[in-house]
């Protein structure tokens, strides 16, 4: 019965094997991609810390010469990389898990729109007081977006980053003139 789909306990679409994996099932009138308890698996190995950004963004850091610590549990946050010298911590935050507004990597699920929108709010806020709290004890807090470090602007934002380290900037967003609305 491979690649079919049959009518199963009240006219329920039981699942359809293709490839050894469950492709499709109806469960209350909307259709399933993955069998149950697959869909948690695979969220469960989203990772938190050493994302690809987080490395990228590290390794060009100390390719330039600065010394820092990464996802520094004593602060709000555990800020991604903090720069002690230069009173300086970088978040390099993905644009779909903390709302960056105005980017198109940042969208809003069809499904489930309840639990998404008031998990994603939470993160949101969650940044903004954290931030908050960094700032009230004299840290200069830089955000770094996932959008910000295509290939096309990889070069361009970390030379800026590491410039606003290193001079002292102070507008806690690495921006160029038509970049995205900082939140």
């Amino acid at each position: 019965m491979a690649g079919q789909a049959s009518a199963g306990k009240g006219g329920k679409t039981v699942a359809a094997e293709k490839g050894g994996r469950t492709v499709a099932t109806k469960r209350g009138g909307k259709a399933e991609k993955y069998e149950r308890g697959t869909r948690s698996y695979i969220m469960s190995h989203i990772r938190g810390k050493d994302t690809k950004i987080e490395v990228l963004v590290r390794r060009y850091l100390f390719a330039r010469g600065l010394r820092f610590r990464k996802n520094d549990k004593r602060y709000p946050g555990h800020p991604d990389v903090v720069l002690p010298k230069w009173h300086a911590m970088v978040f390099v935050n993905g644009c779909f898990w903390h709302m960056h507004s105005g980017c198109p990597k940042y969208r809003l699920p069809k499904s489930n729109v309840e639990f998404w929108t008031a998990k994603l709010l939470r993160n949101h806020e969650r940044d903004a007081r954290q931030k908050a709290e960094l700032e009230a004890q004299g840290w200069r807090v830089i955000v770094v977006w996932e959008c910000e470090l295509t290939k096309v602007r990889r070069e361009q934002t970390l030379e800026r980053l590491y410039r606003q380290i290193v001079d002292g900037t102070d507008d806690g967003q690495i921006q160029d003139k038509g970049g995205d609305e900082p939140r």
